[in-house]
C-alpha cells in the first residue's frame, strides 16, 4: 500500500529542461509524465505546482530593471505554459488532468476553485496549479505549500536535481552527506535553504512534512509515494 493517499508535487520549471539552455525537453517532460503515471496507477491522487523558470530563462536578459511586480507576473504566465505542456502530456499518456490557474485566464484555463480541484482529484484526476499564488513577491515554493494545505495533501514532494538535503553542496563539497530526515527548525537554523522561508514557515505551520528528491533518478518518485527511503523528509 501507498504511503500517502493524496500528494502535492513541486517541480521546477528547471525540471523540464534535460540539457537544453531554456524551454522544455520533449524526452524530459515524458519521462516525468511516465513518473507521474506510474503513482496514479497505485492509486495515490496527484496535485502538482510547476515553476517557469526554464521559459522565463529565454526572456531574462530583457527583464534587468523592470520592475519586480511586472517580472513576477510574466513568471506567472510561463507556469501557465509549463502547465499547459505537462497536462498536454499526460492527457496524450492516458492521463486525466486539469490545469487550474490563480490568474483569471478563462480562455486558456479554468481558475482555481478549492472545492472543484478536490472533485478533480476524487476523481482520480491530475490537478496541475498554474501562476502560483496569483500574487507577485511569492515563489511557486510558497504556491505549493499553500495549495498543499489547501487541498489537504500529506507531503509536499519537492523534486530537485539533487536527491535530497545534504550537510553542504555536494557538487563542491565531495565530503557532504545527505540527512535522511531534518527537523524543520533545525533545517531553518542551519540555513539549508530547502524552500523560500515563506514557504518553509507555512509547510511548518500546518504542520506539512516535505520530503525533497531527484526527479530525475528513475523510479524515484514511486519509492518515496511507497514510504521508501528516498531524499530526505522535513518534518515539524
Amino acid at each position: 500500500m501507498p504511503a500517502y493517499q493524496r500528494i502535492l508535487l513541486k517541480l521546477s520549471g528547471e525540471a523540464l529542461m534535460g540539457d537544453d539552455a531554456f524551454g522544455i525537453n520533449r524526452a524530459t517532460i515524458v519521462r516525468i509524465v511516465d513518473e507521474i503515471a506510474d503513482v496514479t496507477r497505485l492509486g495515490v491522487q496527484v496535485a502538482i505546482v510547476i515553476g517557469g523558470g526554464n521559459i522565463f530563462r529565454g526572456v531574462a536578459g530583457g527583464s534587468v530593471g523592470m520592475d519586480r511586480a511586472t517580472a513576477d507576473y510574466m513568471g506567472m504566465l510561463a507556469t501557465v505554459m509549463n502547465s499547459l505542456a505537462l497536462a498536454d502530456t499526460m492527457n496524450k499518456a492516458g492521463l486525466v488532468a486539469r490545469v487550474m490557474s490563480a490568474i483569471g485566464i478563462e480562455q486558456v484555463v479554468e481558475p482555481y476553485v478549492r472545492p472543484k480541484a478536490l472533485q478533480y482529484l476524487e476523481e482520480g484526476k491530475v490537478v496541475v496549479f498554474a501562476a502560483g499564488t496569483g500574487n507577485p513577491f511569492f515563489t511557486t515554493d510558497t504556491a505549493a505549500a499553500l495549495r498543499g494545505a489547501e487541498i489537504g495533501a500529506e507531503v509536499v514532494l519537492k523534486a530537485t536535481k539533487v536527491d535530497g538535503v545534504y550537510t553542504a553542496d555536494p557538487n563542491k563539497d565531495p565530503s557532504a552527506t545527505r540527512y535522511t530526515s531534518i527537523s524543520f527548525d533545525e533545517a531553518m537554523v542551519k540555513n539549508l535553504q530547502v524552500m523560500d522561508a515563506t514557504a518553509f514557515a507555512l509547510c511548518r505551520d500546518q504542520k506539512l512534512p516535505v520530503r525533497v528528491f531527484s526527479i530525475f533518478k528513475s523510479g524515484a518518485l514511486r519509492n518515496v509515494v511507497m514510504g521508501a527511503d528516498e531524499g530526505t523528509l522535513v518534518h515539524v
